[in-house]
């Protein structure tokens, strides 16, 4: 224990390793703080499998600019543990790779064993492949493309989509040549030899560091209850980085779907398979009964109201007047399906492949269209060609202490955002972590008193005014020219970014971007290459935008992200509370709104020599007692109310850049 915390004191301390090998290091007490906790973390119980509840845990808020990925992967590194990082994005999986992984070889761990791990649908499916390759539908792709595919299938050794980067994002030919968990046909595939996931599983086997995504870990997390194995083998601890997506992320594996495009996934793969063995006559009624679920699952899919979005599924149900005769001709349409696959099933595995994924569809459609358990919400998604219907579970708290605390050594959870007020108590119960858990809050060392200014209008209305709009499209508009663009403006809807949007297209001297008009990296890369150019967005761009110097300058929010509670996993939620005594309100609603409020907050300092203006557009942070709340976990950047101050804080900036040029 004291060893491994002497070379974490001589790698991160002030002349050390870091300071030494690393360009443009600084030593950071913050960092080494966390760097220690961790250490201390993966030293603890050594048993293993550890008793139920055993394990060491901890909790550490590290603000921007602390350096937090290298603080925990170099104790990781050290700790002669196999650990799986859990990251909340491929991006970071594939910066952890490229450029610390590598550095930590070099300087620190040259024996270290690391190995990005994505989901199997990033990774070509050989026997989908040769399925489409030798199949009439062949012309529908684009030759140029499937030439090409086969040229890299003779190079690659890992069979992983990220080398293709020419392959547009949505390509159909992707879909065709990849396969998900229920259209694997595991052992039983004849290209099981040859795959790709069985190589990287193989390797992932002998690996001691394994990054991932959150998606991914809980996939594979939810399959291990099952009995079912994915990608990831035996590991002893987890460091979860983007903690604060764990709750989200995790309701979404440990629930259960059915949508209409799995059925049809299906009935087309079984078509395939009936061309190929057309000559047999016996095939026949496995024909019918596809063509019998086909036309169900286009008839499910019409059934439900054209509205897009998602909602509770007993609204659908009370619209749909032959609802329970409609979920039994669907259900019925699979059990024939399964019942005449039983033939072929005894006779060759790949049909035994196609009756359990019909098996499978059968038993989620039972589950979410059958008796409603008290615990989960039951709720359907309609999207412009597609609908799903699905059953989640109202808190994840039950499934991690069974699932996953007991069975891990160490499990570190790590954000910019997990603490609401100064404490970490709504993460801890969202989570259903026990108070015993370690905590680390370390504060930014960025300068934001001396570097940022946080402008809070005192004469604009609430949101929830009628004139709300109209005056936030002048404030705005005064602001942005105030700080000559170089803007990144964040809305809570896609209406009222739509709506600015037009409003400053036609009065700004500067480039305007918006969201939605072209893919989110190429609008980064656009508002990072103009400098005085402004960028309208809702959603993802909330958190996961990195653009330092002077082109961002100046962060806007509408308003307090408080999410309309319609969606019926939130809705849920809120019903749980109410009926166990709680506040909704103060307890859940208010912390998720800060959180996202200092992600969105998050994105003006990205380096020490960073500075700017923060504006949040939303007088209740002072007109409203739960705006004290807010208030309190917010950077400590000096407050001004007027769009005079605005303007001479720019001025000023203005006049700070000069002198420094």
């Amino acid at each position: 224990m004291d060893e491994l915390l002497d070379k974490i004191k001589n790698i991160f301390s002030p002349g050390g390793i870091l300071s030494t090998k690393l360009p443009g290091f600084e030593a950071r007490t913050g960092q080494l703080d966390m760097a220690m906790a961790v250490a201390q973390s993966f030293t603890g119980d050594e048993s293993f499998p550890p008793s139920a509840g055993s394990g060491s845990m901890l909790a550490v808020e590290a603000e921007t600019g602390i350096g937090k990925t290298l603080a925990y992967l170099v104790p990781a590194a050290l700790s002669n543990q196999k650990v799986v990082v859990s990251t909340g994005t491929l991006n970071l999986q594939e910066q952890i790779l490229n450029k610390e992984i590598p550095f930590i070889k070099e300087h620190i761990a040259p024996h270290l064993s690391a190995l990005c791990v994505k989901g199997r649908q990033n990774y070509l499916c050989l026997y989908r492949w040769h399925q489409l390759y030798d199949s009439p539908q062949l012309p529908l792709f684009d030759n140029d493309h499937l030439d090409a595919v086969a040229d890299w299938l003779g190079a690659t050794h890992t069979g992983d989509r990220a080398e293709l980067d020419w392959l547009p994002d949505h390509s159909s030919l992707w879909r065709e040549v990849s396969a998900t968990s229920s259209q694997c046909l595991g052992t039983i595939c004849p290209d099981s030899a040859d795959c790709f996931i069985n190589q990287l599983r193989k390797k992932a086997a002998r690996t001691q560091l394994l990054i991932v995504n959150h998606h991914l870990f809980f996939s594979d997390l939810a399959l291990r209850r099952f009995g079912f194995a994915e990608v990831l083998p035996r590991y002893e601890s987890v460091i979860f980085d983007e903690a604060h997506h764990i709750e989200n992320i995790a309701t979404r594996y440990f629930g259960t779907s059915v949508s209409h495009f799995q059925l049809l996934d299906l009935a087309q793969d079984i078509e395939k398979l009936l061309q190929e063995n057309s000559h047999i006559k016996s095939l026949e009624k496995i024909s019918s009964a596809v063509k019998g679920l086909a036309g169900e699952a286009v008839r499910f899919l019409r059934i439900f109201p054209e509205e897009r979005g998602r909602f509770p599924l007993n609204q659908a149900a009370e619209k749909i007047s032959n609802w329970e005769e409609e979920c039994l001709l669907l259900t019925e349409s699979l059990s024939t399906l399964i019942a005449r696959l039983d033939s072929q099933a005894q006779s060759s595995d790949i049909w035994t492949g196609m009756q359990r994924r019909a098996q499978e569809l059968l038993a989620n459609l039972q589950i979410v269209t059958g008796q409603q358990r008290s615990s989960y919400v039951y709720w359907y998604e309609r999207r412009d060609k597609s609908v799903a219907v699905s059953a989640s579970p109202i808190e994840i708290a039950e499934d991690l202490q069974k699932s996953l605390f007991p069975e891990a050594r160490t499990v570190i959870f790590t954000s910019a955002t997990l603490t609401t007020g100064g404490n970490f108590s709504y993460f801890f119960e969202r989570l259903g972590l026990p108070a015993t858990t370690n905590t680390l809050r370390l504060a930014s060392p960025f300068d934001y008193a001396g570097r940022t200014t946080l402008f809070i209008p005192a004469n604009i209305p609430e949101p929830a005014s009628p004139t709300f709009l109209k005056e936030l499209q002048h404030s705005i508009l005064d602001i942005l020219l105030a700080s000559r663009g170089r803007a990144l403006v964040l809305f809570t809807s896609i209406k009222a970014m739509q709506y600015l949007f037009h409003y400053l297209d036609e009065r700004l001297p500067f480039p305007i971007f918006m969201q939605g008009s072209a893919p989110k990296q190429t609008l980064l890369d656009r508002f990072s290459n103009e400098t005085h150019s402004v960028l309208l967005a809702v959603a993802s761009f909330w958190e996961g935008v990195d653009v330092p110097g002077e082109t961002l300058s100046c962060v806007i929010i509408d308003k307090l992200p408080f999410e309309v509670p319609s969606d019926p996993v939130i809705m849920a939620r809120i019903a749980k509370i109410k009926e166990e005594g709680g506040n909704p309100f103060v307890d859940f609603q208010i912390p998720r709104a800060i959180l996202t409020l200092r992600q969105g907050l998050g994105r003006l300092m990205r380096s020490s020599s960073d500075s700017g203006l923060l504006a949040i557009m939303d007088v209740r942070l002072f007109t409203k007692q739960y705006g004290r709340l807010f208030l309190k976990s917010l950077p400590d950047s000096p407050i001004i109310r007027t769009l005079d101050d605005v303007t001479r804080f720019f001025h000023e900036k203005a006049d700070t850049e000069s002198v420094n040029l």
